[in-house]
């Protein structure tokens, strides 16, 4: 037995709104979803990470709640051959990269939150 790969990943954040335009605008993920307490206030919005349903939960981190701060790092899946259209793309935007190894690059979203984006065990081209 094993697992099919991510369900959802889920992110506690300060600002919903301004790190869910980050995984829309910088990585090009769609949102799914916007979920809102019965107050009415935003407390989580869903962006899908992957075609096979697999999502991000960036979730509103509040006092009291369940986990801490972001995640440790979350890698998205990647095509080898559009490695530098990624590397581009981070340019244009103004995003830094952390790091990159042979198959994989390495950012942060406005809070600090690790991401890779990874063609791994494929090397590149």
């Amino acid at each position: 037995m094993r697992t099919l790969g991510i369900h959802h990943v889920a992110i506690q954040v300060h600002d919903v709104e301004k790190v869910a335009a980050f995984y829309r605008e910088v990585l090009a993920l769609p949102e799914r979803v916007r979920h809102r307490r019965d107050d009415g206030s935003l407390r989580s919005i869903w962006v899908e990470a992957s075609a096979d349903g697999a999502f991000f939960a960036i979730e509103q981190l509040e006092g009291g709640s369940r986990g801490a701060l972001g995640h440790s790092l979350v890698a998205l899946r990647i095509a080898r051959e559009e490695r530098a259209g990624w590397l581009a793309r981070f340019e244009k935007l103004g995003v830094p990269i952390e790091k990159q190894t042979r198959w994989s690059v390495y950012v942060r979203d406005p809070e600090g939150n690790a991401i890779a984006l990874s063609h791994h065990p494929h090397d590149p081209l």
